[in-house]
């Protein structure tokens, strides 16, 4: 699949974006945003099932990730930057489009909450995995409130030294370290105390690849990742609180955009911070107005849009994707009626 996907680099917003494309060159575009520790290549089954459909998939490496530039600057990682490289993106991928189908996974989530909350008129409708929309707290800084919840070893905190967390990446190495991320898969936070494996484990304890992530996918993550670092996807979480000061005047907005939302049981991100409570009690409701559906699905971790690939299946004949339980549901969007179909 990978042979038959462009790739281009495009300057935008004073960097250069690499991004994978495939679909009709006028068909409506759907947009991917990946998480960390990824790259374009994490929608790599999206993108095949989906440009099949007639739709034009579009997953650039974000800045700092794979072929993109990495800005040296540990402040150029803010949202308000981001969103600007998926904005100019757009401008010149979908010059026709007034809006587009947005999908994103982990910090790439994140990103596309605030692309609908800060340019709703770009998004015609919003699938976002793992992540849940973090309504702006005026009366807590995030790292700050985070220390006090989980203390200094959970991985957000462990992740604010720059230079730090790396110098500990390259002492268990590249692969070791994707690995570990990838395969995550406790229903709980993330620890990363100095000198121990992941939650504590010795270093070397092997890591078992599950049946979804090969050792071809690992081995391109790893001469990505070795090529450019990880300190580019690491100053995403140093913005946290950046990122709090700046997004001041959405304080109390709404996401106004047609949503859904995707999550695995044994995600971590759904077994920390609230997250079920808030779902359960009506808030991602209250702040997602036109949120159609939440699903959650049953024994699957965090990377679920690689690990649940399977669930998107073909039709040969009538070009029709089957998404009952899958990450991907942009095709069931109702453009007359603003609703997804099921």
């Amino acid at each position: 699949m990978a042979s038959s996907v462009e790739h281009r680099t495009i300057n935008v917003n004073g960097i250069n974006i690499h991004v994978a494309i495939k679909g009709p060159e006028n068909a409506p575009v759907i947009l991917f945003i990946h998480g960390f520790p990824q790259l374009w290549y994490s929608w790599r089954h999206q993108i095949e099932a989906l440009s099949s459909l007639g739709y034009r998939a579009v997953a650039p490496d974000l800045r700092g990730y794979g072929d993109t530039d990495a800005p040296a600057e540990v402040t150029s990682y803010t949202v308000l930057h981001v969103v600007g490289d998926l904005i100019g993106l757009l401008d010149v991928v979908a010059p026709n489009q007034e809006s587009v189908f947005v999908v994103g996974h982990d910090w790439g989530a994140l990103m596309a909450w605030h692309l609908a909350l800060f340019r709703p008129d770009r998004v015609k409708a919003l699938v976002n995995l793992s992540v849940l929309f973090n309504p702006r707290n005026p009366s807590r800084k995030v790292i700050a409130t985070l220390k006090a919840v989980y203390g200094d070893d959970y991985y957000i905190n462990r992740f604010q030294e720059p230079g730090e967390i790396e110098a500990d990446f390259a002492e268990i190495g590249t692969e070791k370290v994707l690995q570990e991320f990838l395969t995550y898969r406790t229903p709980a936070p993330l620890f990363l105390p100095k000198g121990q494996g992941f939650n504590g484990k010795p270093l070397d304890t092997p890591v078992v690849l599950p049946s979804w992530l090969s050792e071809e996918d690992v081995k391109y993550y790893t001469s990505k990742f070795e090529q450019k670092g990880f300190t580019g996807g690491l100053n995403y979480y140093r913005n946290l609180d950046r990122n709090w000061e700046l997004t001041a005047p959405w304080t109390g907005a709404q996401i106004k955009v047609p949503v859904k939302f995707i999550v695995g049981d044994q995600d971590l991100t759904y077994n920390s911070l609230g997250a079920k409570d808030y779902i359960a009690k009506g808030g991602l409701k209250r702040d997602v107005p036109f949120l159609q559906d939440i699903v959650v699905m049953e024994g699957v971790g965090h990377f679920i849009n690689e690990e649940k690939p399977e669930e998107i299946k073909m039709k040969n004949s009538s070009l029709c994707i089957r998404m009952l339980k899958a990450c991907m549901l942009v095709w069931g969007f109702d453009y007359l009626n603003g609703m997804f179909l099921w």
